[in-house]
């Protein structure tokens, strides 16, 4: 018999571009032992190794390539898992409208990638070293288990680097342009043709989600949910030939004047108090150069889950501006998913595993 206590954890869209970043982030997990894998009907029935086109450096399949892949029906998931525990959602929208509920229906606890329930009064949208006390509002949900989500790629580093700023003095507005990495579009992406020698200011509904999920997060619980933030956001998206990283530009009127020198050692000194594997410390890096943060150099910053944040100076128009920049593939989706399955547990909505390999 098995004595690994650790928490099942079932990765939902595995053969896609963020199911296997969080495949490969499960290697070795000390709360969290991959117990399936889960996709489309295409992909079901075959190894991961057979159905998965490997897109990522290190070990291939992140060690899971011999695992079956399994249809996305909770009582297979269940069977296979031998219980319950943690699906981690790397679906498309339009897959997680019916998958997600139905597995939180049958008691996992859903933490997603998709942005399909990310706008719900009653589902949190979480990123744990700013507003874990959001995990409240899974006690409103009808389900055995729960669904919690993390946000767009792009609203990760803008929701942290103005995390500290709006909580030591308040923000009335900030203005946002996005250099957005090509991993951001999964694969096979977008067309060469498109890319190659060129930016696309497109990125789909980038630009939508950008206006109103910073102030999800950053907003007040109350007994009748999640109060936003009283600021309003103006975004821009543009799609860069960069392979990893989202770069944004925020430029942002504080209530109070803040002088860059003081943003910075507001910045320098966020961290959340989050105690997790995948929390990194520190949670944002200051640098002090003109030419950074940058996507090749900076993107893999604490092992691609800390934000980045350089030129910190004073904006003529709006008093402040900033670059930040994260892995978008990492720290914006299949990192932020894994850090909220882990809030979980810090909250004691999970048990604590005793012991792990």
């Amino acid at each position: 018999m098995s004595t690994d206590s650790r928490i099942p954890l079932v990765v939902l869209g595995a053969t896609g571009m963020v199911g296997q970043r969080a495949v490969s982030l499960l290697r070795d997990h000390p709360w969290f032992r991959l117990a399936a894998l889960a996709a489309s009907e295409r992909s079901a029935g075959r190894t991961y190794a057979e159905a998965c086109r490997w897109l990522l450096p290190g070990e291939p399949y992140g060690g899971a390539g011999d695992l079956p892949v399994l249809p996305c029906d909770p009582a297979a998931v269940t069977e296979a898992a031998r219980g319950t525990g943690v699906a981690l959602s790397a679906l498309t929208s339009d897959a997680a409208r019916e998958i997600e509920p139905a597995f939180a229906e049958a008691g996992w606890h859903v933490v997603s990638n998709a942005s399909t329930y990310r706008e719900d009064a009653d589902v949190p949208l979480i990123i744990p070293e700013v507003n874990p006390d959001h995990l409240g509002l899974v006690e409103r949900q009808p389900w055995a288990g729960s669904l919690v989500t993390n946000p767009n790629c792009t609203t990760m580093p803008v929701v942290i680097a103005l995390a500290p700023l709006h909580r030591a003095v308040g923000i009335e507005a900030v203005t946002v342009a996005s250099y957005q990495a090509l991993s951001g579009a999964g694969y096979p992406g977008e067309s060469a043709w498109d890319m190659i020698g060129n930016v696309r200011p497109h990125p789909g509904n980038e630009e939508a989600k950008l206006t109103t999920e910073p102030r999800k997060v950053l907003g007040t619980l109350g007994s009748d949910g999640v109060r936003p933030a009283d600021f309003a956001i103006s975004a821009r998206c543009v799609r860069v030939p960069v392979a990893d990283g989202h770069l944004v530009a925020v430029h942002v009127r504080t209530r109070e004047p803040l002088a860059p020198a003081e943003a910075e050692v507001l910045l320098a000194g966020f961290d959340g108090g989050i105690e997790a594997p995948t929390a990194p410390r520190p949670l944002i890096h200051v640098l002090q150069e003109r030419d950074r943060p940058s996507p090749r150099w900076d993107a893999g910053a604490g092992h691609g889950m800390a934000v980045t944040v350089g030129r910190v100076e004073t904006c003529p128009v709006m008093g402040l501006k900033l670059f930040a920049l994260a892995h978008n593939t990492l720290r914006g989706a299949a990192g932020a998913a894994l850090i909220n399955a882990e809030l979980l547990v810090t909250s004691g909505r999970l048990p604590r595993p005793v012991s792990a390999p």
